[in-house]
């Protein structure tokens, strides 16, 4: 039975004001500390564990994870809650935490929408760096969700409401209920309670893909009993940054053994660096000195085969698409084609050193105009012009059919290759397609029409 608004706690230390959350575990109070005249959380099993035959293991747990915490707090993180002291009422076990005012990020997301990138990689490794400390003193968090990410006004993000003793089932409570967010925890932490740390990194991973999107990931028993596909965070927000996606991706890997084998190789992928504008005391040592990795620490050779591991099938499909190149061959081709014949021509005639330097000079302004467009402008007018000068000593309806074509390969090929290239990569395609055509024009005329 949860305790009434206004219950007298430790002598009149505490006094309950209300209550914020109840679960199959425990109920979580806001208090005041009535000598400090703060608010507080006060923690406690919840009472019908009692009659649970793990309930002895239960409190055994809590208390353990209670006094680690409160180590922690001797030496204040200031993105992990602070715990007060652990005391006992009665028969039931309080564990105090701060109050930490402000919104949790579920709150953040349904007001602002999905967040900038910057803002939300910048709480996500606050929170990372946070689970890093926690995961050094033997504790796993297991319910980094949005719910237990608060925001403080000044650009901290602060982790809370440690799921302390989860590995303890109630026998009232199903096997796929393990005080997990459906949407958020990993299958195997839904359906055997697992405490491994990289429960942690896809909790986080999928917060992360939560706060970018603002949509819930799917859920991940879905994805390993009935298939469902995990959907890219770029296939919701296509701006989102290669990167930033491929790190949600690798950091959701339906099984543990697929993601990062800890928190700070998680972190070291998530390599975006958000562009705020925050002071330098607002950034905790821990997030500076992840901030400062560039490259991975050595890996030692007995953990060498488990860190260097393939890509589940679906993360390399997702990242594959992004590398495939598209190489328009049809377009180049003709390209090439028209600059052969067009070569053949200038050698055929006999035209002038100048005459071939002009062909060169509007063959690369052509290319230029369409793959560079401050380089100059008039793209169709250029190619068309090099083109009659491909036909320098013939006339009439063909030449205007001939550069009209050569004009429509150079379009054509400069359209499909910016989909796959950068600006200046295409212009260099271009110029060299059509360079070789010409030379090789020169040397299929020099064949077939040596000079007498």
């Amino acid at each position: 039975m949860a305790w009434a608004i206004g219950q007298v706690l430790k002598g009149g230390d505490y006094v309950i004001e209300q209550i914020l959350g109840q679960g199959g575990f425990g109920i979580t109070y806001k208090a005041l500390q009535v000598n400090l005249n703060r608010p507080v959380v006060i923690k406690t099993p919840n009472e019908f564990l009692h009659h649970d035959p793990e309930y002895d293991k239960y409190i055994e747990r809590f208390i353990t994870e209670g006094q680690t915490l409160a180590r922690l707090s001797q030496d204040p993180h200031p993105h992990i809650v602070g715990v007060i002291e652990l005391f006992q009422e009665g028969n039931i076990h309080c564990l105090v935490m701060e109050f930490v005012p402000g919104e949790n990020l579920f709150q953040v997301v349904k007001r602002r929408g999905a967040l900038p990138e910057a803002d939300i990689v910048h709480y996500i490794r606050q929170i990372g760096a946070a689970l890093m400390v926690v995961h050094q003193s033997g504790l796993v968090h297991r319910d980094a969700h949005p719910g237990n990410i608060m925001l403080r006004s000044n650009g901290r993000a602060v982790l809370i409401d440690f799921g302390i003793a989860k590995q303890i089932i109630p026998t009232t409570q199903s096997s796929t209920d393990k005080a997990a967010h459906e949407r958020f925890a990993p299958y195997e932490q839904r359906y055997k309670g697992s405490r491994d740390p990289r429960v942690d990194i896809y909790c986080l991973a999928a917060t992360l893909y939560y706060g970018v999107t603002a949509h819930n990931p799917t859920n991940s028993l879905a994805r390993k009993l009935d298939n469902e596909t995990l959907i890219s965070p770029q296939q919701i927000i296509p701006s989102i940054s290669d990167k930033l996606n491929e790190a949600i991706l690798i950091g959701m890997a339906l099984e543990a053994k697929d993601r990062p084998q800890s928190m700070q190789l998680w972190l070291e992928i998530l390599t975006y660096k958000p562009q705020i504008s925050i002071s330098e005391t607002e950034v905790s040592t821990a997030e500076v000195e992840i901030l400062k990795i560039s490259l991975p620490p050595p890996v030692n050779e007995v953990h060498r085969e488990e860190f260097v591991r393939p890509r589940p099938k679906s993360q390399r499909k997702a990242i594959s698409k992004r590398l495939i190149r598209i190489i328009p061959w049809v377009s180049l081709i003709s390209l090439l084609l028209l600059h052969v014949l067009m070569g053949y021509r200038l050698r055929l005639y006999h035209t002038s050193f100048w005459s071939w330097a002009l062909t060169l000079a509007l063959t690369v302004a052509g290319s230029g105009a369409l793959a560079l467009p401050s380089f100059w402008s008039g793209a169709l007018a250029l190619a068309w012009v090099g083109a009659l000068a491909g036909a320098w000593a013939a006339a009439g309806l063909w030449v205007l059919a001939w550069g009209l074509t050569l004009a429509w390969a150079l379009v054509s090929a400069e359209a499909k290759l910016k989909k796959s290239f950068i600006k200046f990569h295409t212009f260099l395609i271009l110029v060299g397609t059509s360079s070789v055509g010409l030379v090789l024009g020169w040397i299929l005329s020099q064949l077939f029409n040596p000079v007498s």
